[in-house]
């Protein structure tokens, strides 16, 4: 019997001191502030990245424009170039075939 009370003391005092610990871990309570710490920052650093993403979709759309109209442009003065030079070749013939006529007449 004796033993018996002095294993229901042994089993109150396990219980006490059971009771009395504690099982949060404050290493693991400042893990999670650092990764909720981190998590934060990444969601910011992603959000500026998003913007940042979006800018430089508008501006290449911006350029890309830019640089279709560019080359409309371009074409068009190619076909006023091209349509010059065949409109003074066709002067300079006009040219020849009358100082051909004049020298016609002279002789």
């Amino acid at each position: 019997m004796n033993s018996l009370i002095e294993k229901e003391k042994k089993l109150t005092l396990a219980l006490t001191k059971l009771k009395k610990l504690n099982l949060k871990n404050p290493d693991i309570n400042k893990n999670i502030e650092n990764l909720s710490s981190q998590k934060n920052q990444l969601e910011i650093e992603k959000q500026e990245l998003e913007e940042k993403y979006k800018t430089l979709v508008d501006d290449y759309n911006n350029l890309s424009k830019k640089l279709d109209e560019f080359q409309i442009q371009e074409k068009i003065e190619k076909k006023k170039q091209r349509e010059f030079s065949e409109k003074i070749d066709e002067l300079n013939q006009e040219t020849d075939t009358l100082l051909n006529e004049i020298d016609k007449w002279q002789t």
